[in-house]
Protein backbone atom coordinates (compact mmCIF):
# COMPACT_ATOMS: atom_id res chain seq x y z
CA UNK A 1 0.00 0.00 0.00
CA UNK A 2 1.39 3.25 -0.60
CA UNK A 3 -0.53 6.81 0.44
CA UNK A 4 0.60 10.42 -1.51
CA UNK A 5 0.95 12.82 1.37
CA UNK A 6 -0.27 16.42 -0.03
CA UNK A 7 0.64 19.24 1.90
CA UNK A 8 -0.61 23.27 1.19
CA UNK A 9 -2.13 22.57 -2.08
CA UNK A 10 -3.31 26.50 -1.52
CA UNK A 11 -5.62 25.78 -4.44
CA UNK A 12 -3.30 25.28 -7.01
CA UNK A 13 -4.86 23.12 -9.66
CA UNK A 14 -2.00 22.56 -12.09
CA UNK A 15 0.29 21.75 -9.37
CA UNK A 16 -2.07 19.07 -7.81
CA UNK A 17 -2.89 17.71 -11.02
CA UNK A 18 0.75 17.24 -12.05
CA UNK A 19 1.49 15.73 -8.26
CA UNK A 20 -1.73 13.21 -9.17
CA UNK A 21 -0.40 12.22 -12.32
CA UNK A 22 3.10 11.30 -11.11
CA UNK A 23 1.69 9.72 -7.47
CA UNK A 24 -0.73 6.96 -10.25
CA UNK A 25 2.62 6.24 -12.17
CA UNK A 26 4.62 5.38 -8.82
CA UNK A 27 1.61 3.23 -7.67
CA UNK A 28 0.44 5.13 -4.76
CA UNK A 29 -3.59 3.53 -4.14
CA UNK A 30 -4.21 6.05 -1.14
CA UNK A 31 -3.91 9.73 -0.51
CA UNK A 32 -4.00 12.14 2.29
CA UNK A 33 -3.33 15.79 3.03
CA UNK A 34 -2.07 18.13 5.80
CA UNK A 35 -4.32 20.76 4.94
CA UNK A 36 -4.46 24.05 3.48
CA UNK A 37 -6.25 23.11 0.19
CA UNK A 38 -7.51 26.57 -0.28
CA UNK A 39 -5.49 30.13 -0.11
CA UNK A 40 -3.13 31.61 -2.22
CA UNK A 41 -4.17 30.46 -5.85
CA UNK A 42 -7.70 30.77 -7.70
CA UNK A 43 -9.00 26.91 -7.61
CA UNK A 44 -10.30 26.35 -4.40
CA UNK A 45 -13.15 24.57 -5.35
CA UNK A 46 -11.58 22.57 -8.14
CA UNK A 47 -8.88 21.36 -5.59
CA UNK A 48 -11.48 20.85 -2.97
CA UNK A 49 -13.26 18.79 -5.37
CA UNK A 50 -10.50 16.48 -6.79
CA UNK A 51 -8.97 15.79 -3.36
CA UNK A 52 -12.79 14.44 -2.19
CA UNK A 53 -13.38 12.17 -5.13
CA UNK A 54 -10.23 11.20 -4.37
CA UNK A 55 -11.69 10.19 -1.09
CA UNK A 56 -8.53 12.05 0.17
CA UNK A 57 -7.98 11.80 4.30
CA UNK A 58 -7.89 15.62 5.15
CA UNK A 59 -7.12 17.41 8.03
CA UNK A 60 -7.46 21.19 8.19
CA UNK A 61 -4.76 23.61 7.88
CA UNK A 62 -5.19 27.46 9.04
CA UNK A 63 -6.33 29.25 5.99
CA UNK A 64 -8.80 25.92 5.35
CA UNK A 65 -10.23 27.23 9.00
CA UNK A 66 -10.25 31.08 8.44
CA UNK A 67 -11.96 30.43 4.84
CA UNK A 68 -14.75 28.61 6.73
CA UNK A 69 -15.25 31.07 9.20
CA UNK A 70 -15.93 34.97 9.54
CA UNK A 71 -13.32 35.57 12.22
CA UNK A 72 -10.74 38.29 12.12
CA UNK A 73 -7.17 37.48 10.85
CA UNK A 74 -5.42 39.91 12.37
CA UNK A 75 -2.02 37.30 12.82
CA UNK A 76 -2.29 36.65 9.01
CA UNK A 77 -0.03 39.39 6.58
CA UNK A 78 -2.47 41.68 4.66
CA UNK A 79 -1.31 39.60 1.83
CA UNK A 80 -2.88 36.26 3.49
CA UNK A 81 -5.99 38.28 4.69
CA UNK A 82 -6.73 39.92 1.22
CA UNK A 83 -6.21 36.01 -0.22
CA UNK A 84 -8.20 34.73 2.21
CA UNK A 85 -11.21 37.02 1.94
CA UNK A 86 -11.14 36.10 -2.03
CA UNK A 87 -11.38 32.61 -0.90
CA UNK A 88 -14.39 32.61 0.97
CA UNK A 89 -16.27 34.74 -1.24
CA UNK A 90 -15.68 32.09 -3.91
CA UNK A 91 -16.58 29.15 -1.38
CA UNK A 92 -20.41 27.76 -1.37
CA UNK A 93 -22.22 27.77 1.98
CA UNK A 94 -21.64 23.61 1.45
CA UNK A 95 -17.23 23.64 1.10
CA UNK A 96 -17.17 26.30 3.77
CA UNK A 97 -19.15 23.92 5.98
CA UNK A 98 -16.68 21.00 5.18
CA UNK A 99 -13.75 22.72 5.68
CA UNK A 100 -14.89 23.93 9.12
CA UNK A 101 -15.66 20.62 9.71
CA UNK A 102 -12.54 18.69 9.07
CA UNK A 103 -10.36 17.40 11.58
CA UNK A 104 -7.13 18.98 12.67
CA UNK A 105 -5.41 15.55 13.39
CA UNK A 106 -6.14 11.88 12.09
CA UNK A 107 -4.38 8.96 12.49
CA UNK A 108 -4.18 6.30 9.47
CA UNK A 109 -2.73 2.84 9.31
CA UNK A 110 0.61 3.70 11.32
CA UNK A 111 0.76 7.03 11.15
CA UNK A 112 -0.51 10.59 11.92
CA UNK A 113 -1.35 13.91 10.00
CA UNK A 114 -1.32 17.18 11.21
CA UNK A 115 -1.24 21.03 9.86
CA UNK A 116 1.31 22.45 11.92
CA UNK A 117 2.36 20.53 15.57
CA UNK A 118 0.49 18.02 17.67
CA UNK A 119 1.36 20.85 20.40
CA UNK A 120 -1.35 22.91 20.68
CA UNK A 121 -2.32 22.28 17.04
CA UNK A 122 -4.80 25.02 17.04
CA UNK A 123 -2.08 27.63 17.56
CA UNK A 124 -0.93 27.61 14.28
CA UNK A 125 2.90 26.89 15.34
CA UNK A 126 5.47 26.63 12.81
CA UNK A 127 8.45 23.32 13.34
CA UNK A 128 11.68 24.57 12.27
CA UNK A 129 13.75 24.01 14.89
CA UNK A 130 14.32 21.37 17.34
CA UNK A 131 12.40 22.57 20.15
CA UNK A 132 9.37 22.62 18.35
CA UNK A 133 9.76 19.31 17.11
CA UNK A 134 11.10 17.92 20.40
CA UNK A 135 7.24 19.61 21.94
CA UNK A 136 5.40 17.61 19.28
CA UNK A 137 7.19 14.22 19.90
CA UNK A 138 5.88 14.43 22.92
CA UNK A 139 2.47 14.04 21.69
CA UNK A 140 3.06 11.55 18.88
CA UNK A 141 1.95 8.07 19.50
CA UNK A 142 2.50 6.51 16.09
CA UNK A 143 5.78 6.61 14.66
CA UNK A 144 5.57 8.75 11.90
CA UNK A 145 3.82 11.79 11.81
CA UNK A 146 3.78 14.09 8.58
CA UNK A 147 3.41 18.09 8.73
CA UNK A 148 2.88 20.77 6.35
CA UNK A 149 2.49 24.73 7.50
CA UNK A 150 6.14 25.77 6.47
CA UNK A 151 6.15 24.66 3.04
CA UNK A 152 9.43 23.60 3.07
CA UNK A 153 10.39 19.33 3.38
CA UNK A 154 12.33 18.90 6.29
CA UNK A 155 12.72 15.96 8.78
CA UNK A 156 12.84 14.82 12.36
CA UNK A 157 13.99 11.78 13.29
CA UNK A 158 13.82 11.02 17.44
CA UNK A 159 15.69 7.42 18.52
CA UNK A 160 18.83 8.13 21.24
CA UNK A 161 18.81 11.96 19.96
CA UNK A 162 16.57 14.29 17.83
CA UNK A 163 18.10 14.87 14.59
CA UNK A 164 16.88 16.99 12.02
CA UNK A 165 17.60 17.30 8.23
CA UNK A 166 16.60 17.37 4.47
CA UNK A 167 15.57 14.02 3.50
CA UNK A 168 14.60 12.25 -0.45
CA UNK A 169 14.56 8.63 1.28
CA UNK A 170 13.71 7.92 4.58
CA UNK A 171 14.03 4.53 5.69
CA UNK A 172 11.80 3.98 9.09
CA UNK A 173 13.31 1.98 11.51
CA UNK A 174 11.99 0.15 14.40
CA UNK A 175 11.91 1.78 17.59
CA UNK A 176 11.95 5.28 15.94
CA UNK A 177 9.84 8.33 15.66
CA UNK A 178 9.90 10.30 12.58
CA UNK A 179 8.10 14.02 12.12
CA UNK A 180 8.22 14.63 8.12
CA UNK A 181 7.36 17.76 6.60
CA UNK A 182 6.34 17.01 2.80
CA UNK A 183 6.53 20.14 1.56
CA UNK A 184 3.98 22.21 -0.31
CA UNK A 185 2.41 21.05 -3.40
CA UNK A 186 0.89 24.32 -4.93
CA UNK A 187 3.26 27.07 -3.08
CA UNK A 188 6.50 25.79 -2.44
CA UNK A 189 8.58 27.99 -0.30
CA UNK A 190 12.65 26.13 -0.19
CA UNK A 191 13.53 28.11 -3.16
CA UNK A 192 12.92 25.42 -5.57
CA UNK A 193 9.51 25.78 -7.63
CA UNK A 194 8.88 22.50 -8.08
CA UNK A 195 5.66 20.89 -6.71
CA UNK A 196 6.54 19.24 -3.42
CA UNK A 197 4.77 16.07 -2.02
CA UNK A 198 5.78 12.72 -0.39
CA UNK A 199 5.34 9.08 -1.45
CA UNK A 200 5.11 6.86 2.10
CA UNK A 201 5.29 2.71 0.94
CA UNK A 202 3.80 1.32 3.86
CA UNK A 203 5.06 -2.28 3.00
CA UNK A 204 8.41 -0.95 2.46
CA UNK A 205 8.47 1.16 5.06
CA UNK A 206 9.85 4.29 3.25
CA UNK A 207 9.17 7.65 2.70
CA UNK A 208 10.11 9.23 -0.79
CA UNK A 209 10.31 12.89 -1.32
CA UNK A 210 8.96 13.75 -5.47
CA UNK A 211 9.43 16.81 -6.88
CA UNK A 212 7.18 17.48 -10.01
CA UNK A 213 7.30 20.01 -12.85
CA UNK A 214 4.03 21.61 -13.56
CA UNK A 215 2.64 24.93 -15.77
CA UNK A 216 3.61 27.72 -13.45
CA UNK A 217 2.54 30.23 -16.18
CA UNK A 218 -0.98 28.84 -15.91
CA UNK A 219 -1.31 28.82 -12.42
CA UNK A 220 0.09 32.99 -12.36
CA UNK A 221 -2.21 33.78 -15.12
CA UNK A 222 -5.48 32.62 -13.20
CA UNK A 223 -4.60 34.19 -10.38
CA UNK A 224 -3.74 37.47 -12.15
CA UNK A 225 -7.12 37.47 -13.94
CA UNK A 226 -9.18 36.89 -10.46
CA UNK A 227 -7.66 39.65 -8.71
CA UNK A 228 -5.96 37.82 -6.13
CA UNK A 229 -2.58 39.94 -5.21
CA UNK A 230 0.12 40.11 -7.84
CA UNK A 231 3.19 38.42 -5.53
CA UNK A 232 1.46 35.33 -4.80
CA UNK A 233 1.80 34.98 -8.58
CA UNK A 234 5.56 35.92 -8.72
CA UNK A 235 6.58 33.98 -6.12
CA UNK A 236 5.62 30.92 -7.73
CA UNK A 237 8.13 30.40 -9.53
CA UNK A 238 10.66 31.06 -7.35
CA UNK A 239 9.69 29.35 -4.92
CA UNK A 240 9.80 31.19 -2.11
Amino acid sequence: MKYAILGDIHANLEALNAVLKDAKEHGVTHYASTGDVVGYNADPKACLHTLRKLKCALVQGNHDYYAAINESMELFSPLAQKSIRWTRKHLSFFERKYLRNLPIIIDIEDFTVVHSSLSNPRQWNYIFKRKAADASFRNQFNPVCFFGHTHVPLAFIKEKTLEKGLYETLHIRPGAHYLINVGSVGQPRDRNPKAAYAIYDLEAQTVTLRRVEYDIAATQKKVRAVGLPFRNALRLANGR
